[in-house]
């Protein structure tokens, strides 16, 4: 029987290599649609794509390595960040960076804590974790970059995204 620190260990595992597969689903769905309503955010939004393409492969090494299996949320954050990705870049740059934000804020939250957690207990999931902070850091620093004060898509949609945010990861600590 495994500790019960490597079971945590395996659970945020899966949920954050399903996060990354819905964070590429969402930026796909913003490049489609950015070709039309935000032309120059696209190679910012491909390379971070790009970004998220690597920390999924990270997490999905390491679920090979521990012998488990993807998270069952794995192709619903995908669907889930692609639909959110399509409609916030039809909204525009403003709608763009405002997702962007709000879901980095939430996510770095979670890694931060995961880190605290995991310390000292699962060395592996700690590596894997610490790996990608400074890419999501970087993606919502860049994107808060791009937000205007008082402007009217930031404050609609970051307590949305925020909220759906956490949702899909409660979902998937549980799944």
């Amino acid at each position: 029987m495994q500790p019960v620190a490597t079971d945590l260990g395996d659970r945020i595992i899966k949920v954050n290599h399903a996060g990354e597969n819905g964070a590429i689903g969402i930026y796909t769905g913003q490049i489609l649609m950015a070709r039309l309503t935000a032309p120059s955010m696209l190679a910012e939004l491909r390379e971070f794509r790009s970004h998220e393409r690597r920390h999924r492969a990270i997490f999905g090494a390491e679920l090979e390595r521990r012998g488990r299996r993807r998270c069952r949320s794995y192709w619903l954050c995908a669907i889930g960040g692609f639909v959110l990705g399509a409609i916030t870049g039809l909204l525009g740059s403003s709608a763009i960076a405002a997702t962007t934000t709000a879901v980095e804020s939430v996510v770095l939250k979670h890694l931060q804590h995961q880190l605290v957690v995991l310390h000292g207990r699962d060395p592996a999931a700690v590596s894997a974790i610490s790996s990608i902070v400074a890419d999501e850091q970087e993606h919502h620093d860049q994107s808060s970059g791009h937000i205007q004060a008082g402007t009217f898509w930031p404050r609609v949609l970051t307590p949305i995204v925020s909220a759906s945010t956490e949702a899909v990861i409660w979902l998937g600590m549980r799944l």
